[in-house]
């Protein structure tokens, strides 16, 4: 069952067949036909991978075909907020004021 949307849970849930001895295989190839056939789909993938914190933003964008950039328009389009610093300058700017409150 693929589901894909935002009021949707389940992206992906793929049935084993218990009767085939190198199903991880063919489970991976069937995703693989299936995405490559509904690319849209990446997007949702990665949209809630990023919502339950388990990719970073970067990964997200990475997984969905699509720049950091657009992942961020994406994300905010959908209304999904967006986690930490959005840039290497504002982790550097963070850092540099924490080890500036520790003197």
């Amino acid at each position: 069952m693929i589901e894909a949307g935002p009021s949707k849970q389940k992206v992906f849930s793929v049935r084993k067949n218990p009767l085939d001895s190198s199903r991880g295989e063919v489970n991976e190839e069937g995703i693989r036909h299936i995405l490559r056939k509904h690319p849209e789909y990446k997007i949702e993938i990665a949209i809630e991978r990023y919502k339950d914190e388990t990719v970073s933003l970067e990964n997200a964008a990475d997984i969905a075909g699509v720049s950091v950039e657009e992942m961020k328009e994406t994300l905010r389009s959908r209304g999904v907020a967006l986690k930490g610093p959005e840039h290497k300058e504002e982790i550097n700017d963070d850092a540099e004021r924490a080890r500036r409150a520790l003197r």
